[in-house]
């Protein structure tokens, strides 16, 4: 069975981390203002520094230029190109033909790969790409299954084919949306998407023959949530897709928090891992459990096994999660306290998870003990209140640095 990528977001040297160590054999990141999520923060020092941790480990790293860019961003696009050259990631992920003309001449040593900005729904599309020195095609998340066995059966052999198998999806063709720039000043396709499609929106209709009439046409109190979508999942047609031969599996959420990109990479990891070992035995539904865990809207499979598909709009605009949140991240381990930093508010008797990695079944205990971390006095609860706010704690299994601890509300 062919090897496959499961790729992984990553805002910052931190999520990096966490999304190697629950099994991403690669991450994708931005630049500080030239990706399509510049408010995740990932400055050049702390690129550098993860490309870096990333290959001394093994694993891969894929910089985001996407992009579509107005001629005063050329000059800052050169000079990226260039320290890209030298930083050498293992790709560099563009939409606009001008950035991957820029590229090849001042970042020649580093592939390209082509967004799924750039809409490709086609093999003729792909080959034009790949004709002009792309390496990797992202296709765009509108196409269906049959679709993309056509691509893996008539494409060139070292053509790479990645798509999206989670995480939010735009309303928009392939996330090429012009309504935050209309409504809020804030350009998507430069990277500062204010999801103005997540909004509520008050609609009203009127009888043409009673004009000033106004009906509300509403979901909630808050009106409708008309253009906003369910997130991607993919999980039960996971098999599928491996058997397609697809390179890659791109999960979405660079501005998702850790506990986000633990649970659902290390959901993913050991699915495509129990799947090659017994492939008879695949059950989606213990993955999807896991999944089901984290702060998501509804889910849904797009188009992937139909283009007739209307089960894709998130009329309410929220995200969902009634029973579980970020706890704790692991600090430090000890047989009697341990230190972790909080994310959310901890009391005696919660119900805590351990999310281990490369094991689907978290470790359940409730809290017996609290100590601060100051003092060394024992305490009943504590909230976050600053960043980086820690506690000592009683783990009852060894834990590693970083492994996510999840709190059932």
């Amino acid at each position: 069975m062919k090897e496959i990528e499961l790729l992984a977001p990553a805002g910052s040297f931190e999520k990096a981390k966490i999304a190697f160590l629950y099994g991403a054999d690669a991450v994708y990141c931005g630049t500080s203002s030239l990706s399509l999520r510049t408010r995740a923060d990932m400055q050049n020092d702390d690129l550098e520094q993860t490309i870096k941790y990333a290959h001394s480990i093994g694993k891969k790293v894929y910089v985001t230029l996407n992009i579509f860019a107005w001629e005063e961003k050329y000059e800052e696009i050169i000079e990226m190109a260039k320290t890209l050259q030298k930083l050498k990631p293992d790709g560099i992920i563009v939409a606009d033909g001008g950035v991957m003309e820029v590229l090849k001449e001042y970042a020649p040593d580093v592939n390209i790969n082509i967004s799924t900005q750039a809409n490709i729904v086609s093999m003729h599309s792909a080959n034009f790409w790949y004709k002009n020195g792309a390496k990797r095609m992202i296709m765009a998340r509108e196409m269906n299954k049959e679709q993309l066995k056509y691509i893996m059966k008539n494409k060139p052999k070292e053509m790479e084919i990645e798509i999206f198998i989670h995480g939010a999806i735009c309303f928009a063709y392939s996330g090429r949306c012009f309504l935050s720039d209309f409504l809020s000043g804030r350009s998507a396709n430069l990277g500062d998407c204010s999801q103005s499609c997540r909004w509520s929106y008050n609609l009203y209709t009127e009888e043409k023959n009673n004009p000033g009439q106004l009906m509300p046409v509403e979901i909630n109190e808050h009106g409708t949530s008309i253009f906003s979508s369910k997130d991607l999942c993919l999980i039960k047609e996971l098999p599928e897709i491996i058997e397609m031969g697809v390179d890659s599996l791109k999960i979405e959420g660079r501005l998702k928090t850790e506990y986000y990109i633990a649970s659902v990479v290390n959901a993913y990891r050991t699915a495509i891992d129990d799947y090659k070992e017994k492939p008879e035995n695949y059950d989606y539904t213990k993955y999807l459990e896991e999944l089901n865990k984290v702060k998501t809207r509804g889910l849904t499979t797009f188009y992937f096994n139909d283009r007739e598909n209307k089960d894709i709009q998130e009329y309410e605009g929220r995200q969902y999660n009634e029973n579980y949140e970020f706890g704790a991240k692991v600090i430090e381990y000890n047989k009697e306290k341990s230190i972790v930093e909080i994310k959310n508010k901890l009391k005696l008797g919660d119900i805590l998870e351990i999310i281990i990695p490369n094991k689907l079944e978290p470790f359940q205990f409730k809290i017996e003990k609290l100590w601060d971390i100051e003092t060394d006095k024992e305490i009943t609860q504590i909230s976050p209140g600053v960043k980086g706010q820690k506690v000592k704690i009683q783990l009852p299994i060894k834990c590693e640095k970083d492994w996510i601890v999840r709190r059932k509300k």
